[in-house]
């Protein structure tokens, strides 16, 4: 399955994602992410949960791709840690049970892996804050379906719109749908003068080869 097709303000969640520093771009000084990779962009969606305003319009556009595209969803399930909070805010407004997902089981108490009550069988929609190459996203995807639950799909901020995550999705068969992404992000960035064309050139050259991009 591709991604869902669906019209969303990309511009106006890039641009807020920007505002609160969600999201920074340094192609000169590259950042380093715990993969090794190098890159010219680094994304913490949980810097908005400090700007209230930006954080209800988040959670606002969240609620409204679920109610359109996953109307049957029953139920909502954040992937641990990032996408707890957007997961629960989300679920709240559109009073739906919830559950998160932990990247491992606990090592104590009950050693659960999935917090919260669920029911096998229940068609659930997974709550990403970032997808990059889909990995973490798509073993949720793997846990919830061990534990008999109908994975109808996965919603996320942002997305990188790496060719590897897309077809590790299209592969899994999960429907994904991003509030914004990268090359909207980019145009607007440069639009607005916080990067330059030639900025503009090594941040596309490095979303092209991510894992082989060294930084110059």
């Amino acid at each position: 399955m591709a991604e869902k097709i669906i019209l969303t303000d990309e511009r106006a969640v890039a641009e807020k994602l920007l505002h609160a520093q969600a999201i920074r771009l340094s192609p000169k000084q590259p950042f380093t992410w715990s993969s090794g990779w190098k890159s010219p962009i680094y994304c913490d969606n949980r810097k908005v949960l400090g700007f209230p305003y930006i954080r209800d319009f988040i959670k606002s556009e969240l609620c409204n791709v679920l109610f359109a595209q996953f109307p049957e969803a029953g139920l909502l399930a954040g992937v641990a840690t990032a996408g707890i909070a957007w997961g629960a805010m989300a679920a709240d407004q559109l009073k739906l049970p919830y559950i998160y997902v932990r990247s491992k089981p606990k090592e104590h108490g009950l050693g659960q892996q999935i917090e919260g009550y669920y029911q096998q069988g229940q068609p659930v929609v997974v709550i990403e804050d970032l997808i990059s190459t889909g990995k973490s996203s798509l073993q949720v995807v793997d846990i919830l379906r061990q534990e008999g639950l109908e994975v109808l799909g996965l919603v996320s901020i942002f997305n990188y719109g790496f060719d590897t995550a897309r077809q590790a999705f299209q592969k899994a068969g999960v429907p994904y749908i991003s509030l914004s992404n990268y090359p909207t992000l980019i145009s607007l960035a440069l639009e607005k003068g916080l990067v330059s064309p030639q900025d503009e050139e090594v941040l596309l050259k490095w979303s092209a080869d991510p894992a082989g991009w060294t930084g110059s």
